[in-house]
């Protein structure tokens, strides 16, 4: 089972914690990996992109020319596809770009995500993490005494809005709670932060 060092909000060590091999111990599926990142990211599209069809294109009521004797190809409205401003054919219509991934598939992927942070030693667990209001300053003050200086994930058990308040400001940092941790987050910051408590709520749904 692998192992990693408990810290407090001070940054001193208070012991080890041990880790569900299950979850945190198993070889990384890089591909699951990209599946799910590309899953999530198609997820965040917005979708909204449109163009008008020549049902919707503003006027061509009658026919430009008749039919015959004129000498030039036969037309029947000037907002036909081939005319300058006429409607566009197979253009992009509001439409959602999610999709799902198998179950068992996007529970490897988080697993597989979690994984490689204890692998690269990315994976910081806190005994407890809480403070008595929002203070920016404070939590500064923690990811300074656990020597985080990048893109930081923090992942508490249940919501805490001091911890969350606290950290709205500070760029690169992202507060979620165990339920709503996901691979894109995980994968998109350098280093993970666990309270003790997220871990056991992460291991009890994921083991």
């Amino acid at each position: 089972m692998p192992k990693v060092t408990l810290f407090n909000q001070n940054g001193s060590q208070v012991g080890e914690i041990e880790l569900n091999e299950s979850v945190f111990g198993i070889e990384p599926n890089q591909h699951v990996l990209f599946e799910a990142i590309v899953m999530q990211r198609a997820s965040l599209r917005q979708g909204t992109h449109k163009v008008k069809n020549r049902s919707e294109v503003a006027g061509g009521g009658r026919k430009p020319w008749r039919q015959k004797g004129t000498g030039r190809a036969r037309q029947g409205s000037i907002r036909s596809p081939q005319w300058r401003g006429g409607g566009t054919v197979f253009g992009p219509q509001p439409r959602s770009y999610s999709y799902k991934l198998p179950k068992k598939v996007r529970r490897l992927a988080i697993k597989s995500a979690l994984s490689s942070k204890v692998l690269d030693e990315n994976l910081i667990v806190l005994e407890n993490l809480a403070f008595e209001a929002p203070k920016t300053k404070e939590f500064k003050a923690v990811l300074n005494n656990l020597s985080v200086e990048k893109k930081a994930l923090v992942v508490t058990a249940d919501l805490d809005e001091n911890v969350a308040l606290s950290a709205r400001n500070i760029p690169g940092v992202t507060v979620v709670t165990a339920d709503g941790i996901n691979v894109l987050d995980v994968v998109g910051h350098d280093q993970l932060i666990m309270t003790k408590a997220a871990v056991e709520k992460v291991e009890e749904v994921l083991a």
